[in-house]
């Protein structure tokens, strides 16, 4: 029987980035003080890595996808029902999942304009505010919502003759208008309907709202709508526990990981209230977490998510900041990894600045362990990876390379 801990996958949420004028031209992950993650880097072998594939942005959950060993291009039925299987929710098939934001908006000539997508980062009294619309029927079909973590929320849509080939509500920018849904089948546009007329009734019931009206007390933007985007079928994707023959966990924060978790058979560690996704998550809980895991588990898949929230807020001295107190919180879990484990540390994407989202830029990666070469890279960091001995990599190629690692691959041919 093989030892537990063989395989680490540790995540650094958004942590790759373009340089940042204000940091010398250094990117944050360049800029930061990071000792314990350069150690790697020097004891390991670095690359750079396309979570799907050389300039095509990927979101959480293809390059989660990808990270497992999926083809997204295979599995990927949209980004919904990921997030409501992660926060719970029961999805069957048929059903139509929407992932949601709750946000800030204001009527302005007769159009609802987005002041802010995540209603401040609102992180109490979601609970309260889906309550009312959890349940709802509209044109026969059965509207099940439930919060998850910060500003986010899933929306499962349940009825006849629903497509899931929809348009987003959320513009994706503020200062613009919330837009209608559409489709071009008639399944689509059934869906369609139901969304819009979803997203009009959050408004007439959140706007005057009691947790909002506390907010606005506050001087707190309200969470006065529901804007749902990334629809999605229910996939069908074969567990990774079997398709390796290995125990496998994940260590995450938010919903959507979860719910890919869940979906390709790893258990899922339950993780205190504290570790929230946000900057000021527990990240010793966390670590902890990752390390007891370990303890139970061939594979153990950890993403925290702090330096995508710095990036996508535009915060470059945040994700400096973020990025440099991961790497401290993570001492005691480097320091005393299982005998025999091989780590692979490295982003899921690149969450840059100036950009405030996703964008095509490769990441840095290394793998370390007992059986990973070691090359001439001294630091955890863009360029540095470019010069490294594992070259160009794909998101596909990680747990291959660390099964591979591992002893557990079997050969390809006699």
């Amino acid at each position: 029987m093989a030892l537990k801990g063989e395989m680490l996958i540790f995540i650094c949420d958004g942590v790759a980035d373009r340089p940042v004028k204000e940091l010398d031209g250094k990117t944050p992950l360049e800029a930061a003080r990071t000792p314990n993650f350069d150690r790697l880097a020097r004891l390991g072998e670095n690359g750079l890595l396309d979570p799907i594939a050389p300039g095509v942005p990927a979101g959480s959950d293809t390059a989660h996808l990808a990270l497992l060993g999926y083809d997204p291009y295979e599995y990927y039925t949209g980004r919904g029902p990921f997030e409501a299987l992660g926060v719970g929710m029961d999805v069957r098939p048929g059903d139509v999942a929407f992932r949601c934001n709750f946000a800030t908006v204001e009527e302005r000539d007769g159009e609802l304009l987005v002041k802010d997508r995540r209603a401040g980062r609102i992180t109490e009294g979601t609970a309260e505010l889906v309550a009312p619309l959890d349940g709802v029927e509209l044109d026969g079909v059965k509207c099940f919502i439930k919060e998850s973590t910060a500003h986010r929320a899933a929306l499962v849509l349940r009825g006849d003759g629903l497509g899931a080939a929809v348009s987003d509500v959320d513009p994706h920018e503020e200062d613009a208008a919330v837009a209608r849904a559409a489709g071009a089948t008639p399944e689509d546009r059934k869906t369609a309907a139901v969304v819009n007329e979803f997203v009009e009734l959050s408004y007439e019931t959140l706007k005057g709202h009691a947790v909002n009206r506390e907010r606005e007390k506050r001087g707190l933007p309200p969470a006065n709508i529901i804007l749902p985007r990334g629809a999605g079928l229910a996939p069908h994707i074969p567990r990774v526990t079997q398709l390796y023959d290995l125990t496998a966990a994940a260590v995450v924060e938010v919903g959507l990981i979860r719910g890919i978790a869940r979906y390709c058979g790893l258990d899922v560690v339950p993780l205190p209230p504290e570790v929230n996704g946000g900057l000021d998550t527990d990240l010793g809980a966390f670590m902890a977490a990752t390390a007891e895991a370990l303890e139970k588990y061939d594979l153990v898949l950890a993403n925290v998510k702090g330096p995508d929230v710095a990036g996508h807020d535009g915060d470059a001295a945040a994700k400096v900041d973020v990025i440099e107190r991961i790497d401290a919180a993570a001492a005691p879990l480097l320091e005393n990894l299982p005998a025999g484990c091989h780590l692979a540390l490295l982003g899921d994407h690149a969450t840059p600045v100036a950009v405030r989202d996703h964008s095509g830029d490769a990441v840095p990666v290394v793998f370390w362990g007992p059986g990973a070469r070691t090359d001439a890279v001294e630091s955890f960091g863009e360029r540095a990876a470019a010069t490294g001995g594992a070259s160009r990599l794909r998101g596909r190629d990680v747990l291959p390379i660390l099964l591979n690692l591992a002893d557990r691959a079997e050969k390809f041919g006699a």
